[in-house]
């Protein structure tokens, strides 16, 4: 493991004591990408909060302490209790149905608004399936689009 990593890290532990969790949190290095995974606790629910907003924050202060200690930008991934990867996991399974859709129908889909994570999931499952994707909109309104050929997007909502 690198500074940075090993940093992350203990960065972690030690916030995560400010919640009185004594828990050792396994870190490795993904190619550029730190990840943190927080074993399952009683906290679980509490670390994760309503739509991942307390994990979102985590990751932020964990980020920016990192990027303070080495100077550099660095790509993390914090889960609690695989969360995360449970989650694209569901996630995957909805895009691959979509993409039936779009295989089937023929037409362009329009997905609701996703955070930028859940749209880099459907995104590559739409590439591994060969449905061209791409992102449009703006903020929090901003939205994958499935596309079958050279037909506009449908609005349709998911």
């Amino acid at each position: 493991m690198d500074e940075a990593s090993i940093f992350a890290k203990e960065y972690l532990e030690d916030l995560l004591s400010f919640f009185g969790l004594k828990v050792d949190v396994a870190a490795s290095l993904d190619e550029d990408v730190i990840q943190l995974d927080i074993p399952s606790t009683y906290m679980n629910a509490s670390l994760i909060g309503t739509r991942s907003e307390t994990l979102r924050a985590i990751h932020a202060l964990t980020a920016a302490a990192v990027q303070q200690q080495t100077g550099e930008h660095h790509r993390l991934n914090i889960d609690v209790a695989n969360y995360k990867k449970q989650r694209a996991e569901r996630l995957t399974r909805r895009a691959q149905d979509w993409i039936k859709e779009v295989k089937q129908k023929g037409r362009d889909k329009q997905l609701k608004p996703m955070n930028a994570a859940d749209r880099r999931i459907v995104h590559k499952a739409a590439g591994a399936e060969g449905i061209v994707s791409e992102s449009v909109g703006e903020g929090d309104q901003r939205r994958v689009v499935l596309k079958n050929g050279s037909q506009p997007a449908e609005e349709q909502e998911v």
